[in-house]
């Protein structure tokens, strides 16, 4: 992976077979960091999959939910979104967000560390999802001081995989985050040796 170009795996929203072994696999092929993203789940169930990763990672986990168990459990990182508008107080972590235009991007950047435009390319996962962007307009942007925008912390969404990652870096992305293409053969086979290399023809 080229050294400044940042590539986030999301979880799918499901729980699947030995996902937290996947989580620590991705995690140690390069992952930059891993959201946790359970839009059903109660706390206790995303409490559940993270005691099962190894504790040196936790640093390297964001959670979209149940977010009090940052705390808990030292996460390095929460994704806001309509649920939870808000980082919990008193956290220092890393704080993300979703965004879905250029003006939302500079709303939210005084506030994030980092977010995600999407969608990108049409989504593997989302059937419809398909792309709102093109990307000599985020080129534009990017090579635009005025823009109001810090690309180098916007990361490509939807859509994302080896056929296109690196043109989302050739037009200005900070990096990549991920869901499809990493999870959904997954739920097939739930072959974590698959998914690694997966991951790492994400790698350029």
């Amino acid at each position: 992976m080229h050294k400044d170009f940042r590539v986030i795996v999301i979880t799918a929203p499901d729980f699947l077979p030995d996902e937290a072994e996947a989580i620590a696999a991705l995690l140690d092929a390069g992952a930059w960091r891993v959201h946790v993203r359970k839009p059903g789940a109660d706390a206790a169930e995303v409490q559940a999959l993270i005691e099962a990763v190894p504790e040196r990672y936790y640093s390297r986990i964001s959670l979209h939910d149940s977010h009090e168990l940052v705390f808990t459990y030292g996460i390095g990182g929460v994704h806001l979104n309509s649920r939870n508008p808000e980082p919990p107080d008193g956290f220092t972590g890393l704080v993300s967000r979703s965004c879905h235009s250029f003006g939302e991007l500079a709303e939210y950047a005084p506030v994030c560390d980092y977010m995600f435009l999407s969608p990108i390319f049409d989504s593997i996962s989302k059937e419809g999802y398909v792309s709102r962007f093109l990307l000599e307009g985020i080129r534009r942007s990017s090579h635009d001081p005025g823009s109001g925008v810090d690309w180098r912390r916007v990361f490509a969404l939807g859509g994302v995989c080896p056929d296109n990652i690196r043109r989302a870096a050739d037009a200005g992305f900070g990096g990549a985050a991920v869901l499809g293409y990493i999870w959904e053969p997954y739920k097939r086979d739930a072959d974590a040796g698959a998914l690694v290399s997966r991951f790492k023809g994400l790698c350029f």
